[in-house]
């Protein structure tokens, strides 16, 4: 109206404004962590090849021997597992308190060390380690049978 000297506004467009850099880092964030997933699985995918066509001889030896193709899965993803678990082991165990005033200026209530974060990036870092080293295994598997 024209003579009002009071404007009303929805509350999504007042806080809009006040929330756009949160908003941006969320999404910057999300993003990135996107890009390092697919990074990460890349470079785990091509050491994971990498080993087991180095492996494939011997693989083949004990699939001739009279190994199960379980126990041959189970020897080719063996080493790539402890190498993870090592790595996760070291970058978010104990002695790696993380850096608490980064993750807390940018996430409203976070702190470096709250279980639900760390349970989930455990699992998601070895459930893409697992798809990243089962591909090359399943692979030489089939060119072994």
């Amino acid at each position: 109206m024209q003579g009002c000297l009071l404007t009303l506004q929805r509350g999504t467009k007042s806080w809009s404004f006040a929330l756009f850099p949160s908003r941006l880092a969320t999404i910057s964030l999300g993003v990135l962590g996107a890009m390092g997933a697919m990074l990460s699985i890349t470079g785990i995918f091509g050491m994971a090849a990498y080993s087991v066509s180095k492996r494939l001889k011997e693989l083949g030896i004990r699939i001739a021997i009279g190994a199960q193709p379980k126990e041959v899965l189970n020897a080719a993803l063996g080493r790539a597992f402890k190498f993870a678990g090592f790595w996760l082991n070291r970058r978010i165990g104990p002695r790696n308190p993380g850096d608490p005033g980064c993750l807390a200026s940018i996430v409203y209530q976070a702190t470096p060390r709250d279980p639900l974060v760390l349970t989930g990036v455990v699992l998601a870092m070895l459930l893409l380690g697992l798809l990243a080293t089962w591909i090359p295994a399943q692979r030489a598997l089939r060119l072994i049978l």
